[in-house]
């Protein structure tokens, strides 16, 4: 590949990150990670959505600016994302200069090429949306099926996208294109929401919303969430940019964006509709994630049940984040709706990750200090009969990323570190010592210290910190591309001193855990 470029939906301000977007976060962190494994040129976005009337309403009742208020809760979402690891290569905000100027100009520009038209409008308008609703799109009771309120009616004068023109072009790209929608079952929802669209509006009246970017000669309107949000993902790179550099015809078009379920409308009609006006090439695929309920209740402010990422690492005093990382990543198969319960991660994290990969790469060193000194000698290599399962599992793995299957890729990865542990178990090096079976000890030893280079890089996306203190202890390369891994990195000579064996991951519930986090 020569590059790989993803991107997160953008996170609206008005209120502080939950693990919903932790979730999305992370799941496009590890799937970049894994590219970075595989190509030279990667390209990660993330950021911040900041206009629109629930920021200007909630920023007067703080008494605060609508800018003050976002700087305050972007900073928030910045430390939230560093906390968790999330190695984003650029953080865009929708009230950044650069952006505002580029999305004038796309406004001007789909204006001009006759796509924007000015149009008296009465609809039903769904504040928490931020979006005109139908009547067929509201409950039997009239609610907006989101947020479960009323739609208030609005009359204004505002411009709207000719997204009626791109309906027959949009149908026919899904049509023929079958992984441009991840999961595929995605499709048939967006085809059916196609069968019956309309124009939208794509401004608003600034007498009703001030807090936006102003629509160039047209002080009386400003640019609608349409055009200003979703243009985040090619103005961030330069696009109509006076200060534009080679990002945008290096990395566009998008390899993959990541958003959420309820999301998806907007991202395979609207901005491939915008993208389609603006002649520009279309993003290879959109990967619409499940949500993250928990403990099987949907998230509620009402319910009480919203939690922050940050407040799962202090709770259980994680002084990594790579078990909520592993934890999140591995929580749904692709595009289905995942579970969090404090009981199910200390569960599995301690499963998965202290008792089966941990525990197998520090008793394995452990015995090769014990035996050998921490020495590999000569004699001991070249007889790998892990290698072929070692090497076909890179290959599953890199398959199931390619369909964005980060689940389903995990699973592959515990397959082969439970492979490894039965490997020790059959043959019992423990044994072959005792029995004075040297060699033979030595050769299993090793056999299972060159799996676990293999595993270390598998497993870096999700346990970057895990990944690397495996690596430290094993003097493995965790830089080696995917496709340079051999499993016989591992040469002849002393290896490590028992001073240097280190648990990668304590269990959560262990007594040494408790005592390092004192």
């Amino acid at each position: 590949m020569e590059k790989f470029y993803i991107t997160t939906a953008i996170d609206y301000v008005n209120g502080a990150p939950h693990i919903g977007h932790a979730y999305e976060k992370i799941l496009t962190d590890v799937i970049y990670r894994h590219f970075t494994q595989r190509c030279k040129n990667t390209y990660f976005l993330t950021g911040t959505d900041e206009h629109g009337i629930k920021i200007q309403k909630t920023s007067t009742e703080k008494e605060m600016s609508p800018k003050e208020f976002c700087d305050m809760n972007a900073q928030k979402f910045k430390e939230a994302w560093k906390a968790l690891d999330i190695e984003y290569s650029q953080f865009i905000r929708t009230t950044d200069e650069q952006h505002e100027k580029a999305v004038q100009k796309i406004f001007k520009k789909l204006m001009d090429n006759g796509d924007i038209y000015k149009h008296s409008y009465k609809g039903l308008y769904c504040s928490g949306c931020e979006s005109f609703l139908s009547e067929k799109d509201l409950t039997e009771d009239g609610l907006c099926p989101n947020h479960m309120k009323k739609p208030e009616i609005v009359e204004e004068e505002n411009y709207f996208f000719k997204l009626t023109k791109y309906k027959d072009a949009i149908i026919k790209h899904i049509k023929t294109h079958p992984d441009f929608i991840i999961p595929s079952f995605r499709a048939n929802e967006v085809l059916n929401q196609l069968e019956n669209i309309e124009d939208i509006s794509v401004s608003r009246a600034r007498s009703n919303v001030s807090w936006g970017i102003p629509v160039l000669g047209d002080d009386s309107q400003v640019i609608y969430v349409w055009i200003d949000a979703l243009s985040n993902y090619i103005t961030a790179l330069g696009y109509d940019s006076e200060n534009c550099d080679n990002k945008f015809k290096q990395f566009w078009p998008a390899n993959v964006q990541v958003i959420g379920k309820d999301i998806l409308k907007f991202h395979s009609i609207y901005w491939i509709a915008e993208l389609m006006a603006l002649n520009l090439p279309l993003p290879e695929h959109i990967l619409a994630h499940g949500w993250i309920t928990i403990d099987q209740t949907k998230m509620s402010k009402s319910l009480g049940n919203v939690i922050s990422p940050t407040s799962v690492l202090e709770a259980f005093n994680l002084d990594i984040p790579d078990p909520l990382r592993y934890y999140m990543a591995s929580a749904a198969p692709c595009g289905k709706d995942g579970n969090y319960s404090d009981e199910d991660f200390k569960e599995k994290v301690n499963a998965h990750l202290a008792n089966s990969m941990g525990n197998l790469l520090n008793r394995t060193l452990s015995m090769l200090v014990k035996y050998f000194d921490g020495d590999i000698k000569p004699e001991f290599l070249g007889k790998n009969t892990l290698k072929e399962q070692s090497l076909e599992t890179i290959k599953a793995v890199k398959h199931h990323f390619d369909y964005m299957e980060v689940q389903e890729a995990a699973l592959k990865i515990n397959e082969l570190v439970d492979l490894t542990n039965k490997y020790v178990t059959d043959n019992a090096p423990w044994t072959l010592a005792k029995e004075g079976q040297m060699e033979k000890c030595g050769e299993v030893l090793t056999n299972v210290l060159q799996v676990m280079t293999v595993i270390a890089s598998l497993i870096y996306p999700y346990c970057p910190n895990i990944a690397s203190s495996m690596a430290e202890q094993l003097t493995y390369d965790l830089n080696t591309k995917l496709d340079d891994i051999t499993c016989e990195s591992l040469k002849a000579g002393h290896l490590i001193d028992k001073e240097n064996i280190k648990p990668v991951f304590l269990r959560v519930d262990s007594e040494l855990a408790d005592k390092k986090k004192n």
